[in-house]
């Protein structure tokens, strides 16, 4: 799956740096829906998390003449929005709201269970340094190989397991807490 991607990603890539503005378009598609995810994992807004995204696009775009097209592309443009979500989080005023999240119940009582879990990791997560969320983000919901997330973080695969770690430990630490004053 990755190798075919890459090389479509590649294509794209030539295309654009020849010149065909609207080859961009593919990249857009096969990638909008993962990266606002993992935009909205490690900002928890959903209007900074769609503005993060777009610029990350648009900075993907007008960085093209340097990517390194021995390295994969999904990883570069990971890495684009991240640093993009940490400078928006960076701007940010300290208030920090989370949208809900609208699920088709499967029955009363399983919905408000997962409900209520889900609304506990989510204020959890949102309760880690950037550094820590953009970690389990990239994990845990975009599904990135360590490798990826290095390139993604441009820090060492060893960072990159312990960041991860620890961010796993604080978050298990926090929901065990909170769990405890239930």
């Amino acid at each position: 799956m990755y190798l075919a991607t890459d090389a479509d990603d590649l294509v794209v890539v030539k295309r654009c740096l020849d010149g065909d503005q609207d080859a961009f378009q593919p990249i857009v598609e096969r990638y909008h829906r993962v990266l606002f995810n993992v935009a909205l994992r490690i900002l928890g807004d959903y209007d900074e998390a769609s503005d993060a995204t777009q610029d990350a696009f648009i900075k993907t775009y007008q960085s093209l003449p340097r990517f390194d097209q021995s390295r994969r592309f999904f990883s570069w443009i990971y890495r684009i929005l991240v640093n993009e979500c940490l400078n928006a989080k960076r701007a940010r005023r300290p208030h920090e709201p989370l949208g809900e999240n609208l699920v088709a119940p499967t029955s009363p009582v399983a919905d408000l269970e997962s409900s209520e879990r889900r609304q506990r990791v989510r204020a959890a997560i949102l309760t880690l340094s950037p550094e820590y969320r953009a970690v389990i983000a990239l994990r845990h919901f975009a599904a990135l190989s360590y490798e990826d997330m290095a390139f993604a973080l441009d820090l060492p695969v060893k960072s990159v397991r312990s960041r991860l770690y620890t961010a796993r430990q604080r978050l298990a630490d926090r929901l065990l807490d909170e769990k405890a004053r239930v």
